[in-house]
């Protein structure tokens, strides 16, 4: 019951949840939760705000358990694990169910094949899985005869990657990976101002700097401002930029990005910021952006960092696949890189390798010889594409400004 207590009390704090947990009444338990619920749906449907005031002054409150009782239903929500408390409802639910198919089957003496399919049925509550493979040619059969529209994926705005990967695709886990100074989040950046500009949703979770810190990047690497000046730009930019500064600032707001920068955010957190913002732009697709891998905070303190970070993986392109979008994090490399002589990156230098080899859809390597080199004329930066499930590998070029943070992506 604490589960439908949680489940109703954050509904009252998103509404949105209401229809989105796909949920029915028959799945919750208490018969005061189901009439709480049946009330919820009633009043969403008729376009009205959901809340204490509403749920009492519409129906009867002995009804729905009394004033005490919903205003209390509030106070159980939380919604970073409300995904985990509807699971918990649904397993409740199933078990409910499968001692009611039992017992009626025992009762009415049923054969053993409808007996199975009903208890296949209890799994089937949700969402469907299941595609036959004449309904999916059935879809394809005109293709050769109908121009359809293309979707693409997101471009990075860097010509070499987009042709490797045809853009960063719905549904795919991409991980770039770089030792710390080779300008990960300067290319997560670039990738995400890029992806706002042709109308996607990017939304980025820094666990590692504030938003205004990642602001102030922005300005700098788009403005062509140099970062030293950033730190006090009435003193220290020149009549040209301060020219220049209302169209930078213009450009930038036209990306339309979010930032979520608290630390130590869990997956479920990051899930349901995402699944807040698709419903307050519902015309946009989002592409979420992840600062970064190993700082995402697991909830199981017991198990290996190996295991945390293969859950997390698994979790972050079960995300990709639930919100059909774009996710794309950023990762550290060991050490293991300054030992060798040619210092490009592998795949045995990701931190916790196994698990981010195994689950991610495209793994980006950044390297810039430079670094090494101490060659300041030197702007050269390879993205290094070793893993592409769904194309080829390869090296792509690209330019890049330390001093602004700048990517020029058509070298």
């Amino acid at each position: 019951m604490m589960a439908e207590k949680a489940v109703l009390g954050s509904m009252m704090k998103e509404n949105y949840l209401i229809t989105d947990a796909n949920l029915s009444v028959s799945h919750f338990a208490d018969p005061v939760h189901k009439m709480i619920f049946q009330s919820m749906k009633e009043l969403r449907a008729s376009g009205k705000a959901v809340d204490f005031i509403t749920l009492l002054t519409t129906f009867h409150p002995q009804d729905i358990g009394g004033a005490n009782y919903v205003r209390e239903l509030a106070d159980y929500a939380h919604l970073p694990t409300f995904d985990d408390h509807v699971t918990v409802m649904l397993d409740a639910w199933r078990e409910r169910e499968t001692r009611n198919v039992l017992h009626i089957a025992m009762q009415e003496n049923w054969p053993i094949d409808r007996i199975m399919n009903e208890l296949d049925a209890l799994l089937d509550n949700r969402v469907c899985d299941y595609a036959s493979l004449s309904a999916l040619l059935a879809d394809v059969y005109e293709d050769p005869y109908i121009k359809k529209e293309i979707v693409e994926g997101a471009k990075a705005g860097i010509g070499a990657l987009d042709t490797m990967t045809d853009g960063f695709k719905d549904g795919e886990l991409t991980i770039i990976a770089a030792r710390p100074s080779m300008g990960k989040s300067d290319v997560m950046l670039h990738i995400a101002k890029h992806a706002g500009w042709t109308n996607r949703l990017p939304l980025i979770f820094s666990l590692e700097m504030s938003a205004a810190s990642l602001r102030d990047r922005l300005l700098a690497s788009t403005g062509r401002f140099s970062r030293i000046r950033m730190r006090d730009p009435y003193t220290m930019l020149n009549d040209k930029q301060k020219t220049d500064w209302p169209r930078t600032v213009g450009r930038l707001a036209e990306s339309n990005m979010h930032f979520f920068d608290r630390s130590k955010q869990t997956v479920a957190e990051i899930r349901m910021n995402v699944r807040k913002m698709i419903h307050t732009y519902p015309d946009k697709k989002p592409i979420i952006f992840i600062d970064y891998l190993t700082l995402i905070h697991s909830e199981d303190k017991s198990s290996s960092m190996h295991l945390q970070v293969s859950k997390i993986t698994k979790d972050l392109k079960a995300m990709a696949r639930e919100f059909n979008c774009p996710v794309i994090t950023l990762a550290q490399l060991s050490r293991a890189v300054e030992q060798r002589h040619d210092k490009r990156p592998l795949m045995s230098d990701l931190r916790e390798s196994g698990s981010i080899e195994e689950d991610a859809d495209v793994i980006v390597f950044l390297y810039r010889d430079a670094y090494y080199s101490k060659n300041e004329n030197d702007l050269t930066m390879e993205l290094i594409v070793s893993k592409n499930r769904n194309g080829p590998v390869g090296t792509a070029v690209a330019m890049y400004n330390k001093f602004t943070g700048e990517v020029i992506g058509n070298a």
